[in-house]
């Protein structure tokens, strides 16, 4: 719906920690056990452009981490050239351009022969915080996660890339204990 929205010229903005749940939640009538984690506030930009959005700017949202430090081949250690990414490198693309709270861009992923492994590099204290726990935000970057996965899967789908979602952890060493395999993209 997002992508929709933006498709049709229309401004979008992920609200995750800054708006009141308990009013969300009512109005959309909301069970026990029923998470909201996010919103999007969907609108005309005051500038189509996007540059006089403050807030945007003041999280850097513009910048995005460098391509060999979000993608790699068969571990950790060894960043994965543009070149080496076949077809799916726009997909990969995609995904380094996509939109993370507060800019995080928590999302890694590993080549390994068809598959290509998504893990969440999480950034210490975010979600853990004095400010998440107070404010009882849920686990934004498990939503930036899912935004990865939508942005590589809708590209690949344009592609005419075949593959599908599998959920079976690799015997891949994570380079430390903020690193959580997520799921993994396997190519047909």
């Amino acid at each position: 719906a997002v992508l929709m929205a933006a498709d049709l010229g229309l401004g979008t903005c992920w609200l995750g920690g800054s708006f009141t749940r308990s009013s969300f939640t009512k109005r959309i009538s909301a069970q026990g056990g029923e998470v909201l984690p996010a919103v999007v506030a969907t609108g005309y930009s005051a500038s189509p452009d996007g540059s006089g959005d403050l807030l945007r700017k003041g999280v850097g949202g513009d910048k995005r981490l460098p391509w060999e430090t979000l993608f790699f081949h068969e571990d950790f250690g060894k960043p994965l050239p543009a070149e080496s990414a076949g077809p799916c490198a726009p997909a990969l693309e995609s995904v380094r351009l996509g939109p993370s709270a507060s800019n995080k861009q928590p999302c890694r992923i590993i080549k390994a022969g068809e598959a290509w492994h998504f893990y969440l590099q999480r950034t210490k204290g975010y979600r853990d915080g004095l400010t998440s726990r107070f404010l009882g935000t849920a686990d934004l970057q498990r939503v930036d996660m899912g935004i990865a996965m939508c942005h590589f899967e809708l590209m690949a789908s344009e592609l005419g890339l075949a593959g599908g979602w599998s959920v079976a952890e690799p015997a891949i060493a994570k380079p430390d204990a903020l690193t959580e395999y997520t799921v993994s993209w396997i190519g047909r």
